[in-house]
């Protein structure tokens, strides 16, 4: 009898593991001024089956668009693009109920942060509006610190609307974090800094740069798993470029599109992700089309087109896929939802699942373990 009672306990405990481990915190950053948006929102996520429910939201936090949250899982740091006011602000964590508590913020001395990324000693923004860098201190207790330094670019490039200055789109660390890379809408090109994170003025210096096609708009960018390649996703006429990635250098390899051959609109390339085997590659675009293609990595770096889809909505302008690689969310700015895909881990492809988060304006979208 004793027996069958511990098998019966090892059951329920080993059950309650595994559901537990595949639930996740998504947290959303929004904007906050089209619609009722009080912040940043945290959803506990179950990747089994695609539902979702309401953990924590905060208050009177203005455009968190952009988050990233610490490597211990203990704070989230967001931007705030509010101009010549902008700011990085950090909170407090509590992953089990998804409380998010305010510590403080700092300004970033630019105009309209759109990205954000962190390290231990470390937070950095890409500020779209001056077209340069942040470099803030990370405090021991988490907190934001001071500006350590701002890196400007100059130049421009042919899209006389877009392009008539530089505009800092993204920054993102090197696998081995060694470097920090940068993509330029404005410049056309993608720049490499050495990171030096115990530096107290030149956190940043410049490595190298590549010259990606005159007009294209680098927006964001992604590693692939071994960290040899690099997908460059173009935001004014939808090219993605394949590059490789050694010691700090890109070397152009091939270049494919999120555009149908058909295709006659608006171009606004917007994200782009692998899926956790690597296998698979994602890209939006928004403008007029509001779809997503689907690309399975070849050896090389090449892409291989699978699939393009409606995103069921407007303005898809960040999505991520859930730690497992089962489901795919695209969060759209101007219809307000979060719209959840399933994903086929053998073909790549996506099929509707009928759910979604209704949400003014999300525009950025993090998974955290609980």
């Amino acid at each position: 009898m004793k027996n069958i009672h511990a098998v019966l306990l090892f059951i329920f405990a080993f059950t309650t593991l595994q559901a537990q481990e595949n639930k996740f915190n998504l947290i959303v950053g929004t904007y906050t001024k089209p619609c009722d948006s009080k912040g940043i929102y945290v959803y506990e996520f179950d990747s089994n089956t695609g539902d979702f429910s309401l953990k924590s939201n905060t208050e009177n936090i203005l455009n968190p668009s952009y988050l990233t949250v610490s490597k211990d899982n203990k704070f989230v740091y967001s931007v705030s693009e509010n101009d010549k006011k902008s700011s990085v602000s950090a909170f407090g964590f509590d992953s089990k109920s998804g409380k998010l508590n305010f510590v403080n913020f700092k300004n970033v001395n630019a105009l309209n942060p759109c990205y954000v990324i962190n390290d231990d000693n470390t937070i950095i923004t890409a500020n779209y509006s001056s077209g340069n860098i942040s470099v803030l201190a990370k405090n021991n207790d988490g907190s934001v610190g001071e500006v350590k330094q701002v890196v400007q670019h100059t130049g421009k490039s042919i899209n006389a609307k877009r392009q008539e200055a530089p505009h800092a789109h993204m920054v993102y660390f090197s696998p081995d974090k060694k470097y920090v890379l940068a993509n330029d809408l404005g410049t056309d090109k993608v720049y490499v800094y050495d990171y030096n994170p115990n530096a107290t003025t030149e956190v940043l210096t410049l490595k190298s740069s590549i010259d990606l096609k005159p007009g294209s708009g680098p927006r964001h960018l992604i590693f692939s798993k071994d960290g040899k390649f690099v997908y460059v996703l173009q935001e004014l006429d939808g090219t993605i470029s394949s590059l490789t990635y050694a010691k700090g250098m890109l070397e152009k390899v091939s270049e494919t599109t999120v555009i149908a051959a058909d295709f006659k609109g608006d171009i606004g390339a917007a994200d782009i992700h692998i899926s956790p085997d690597g296998k698979f590659l994602y890209a939006t675009n928004r403008g007029t089309a509001n779809d997503i293609s689907a690309f399975k990595i070849l050896k090389k770096g090449k892409l291989e087109f699978v699939q393009r889809t409606s995103t069921l909505g407007k303005g898809p302008r960040n999505f991520n896929i859930d730690p497992t690689g089962n489901f795919l969310l695209i969060g759209h700015q101007y219809t307000n939802e979060i719209v959840i895909f399933k994903r086929d881990k053998t073909t790549g492809m996506l099929t509707n699942t009928g759910k979604k988060i209704e949400l003014c304006s999300p525009v950025c979208l993090v998974f955290t373990k609980i």
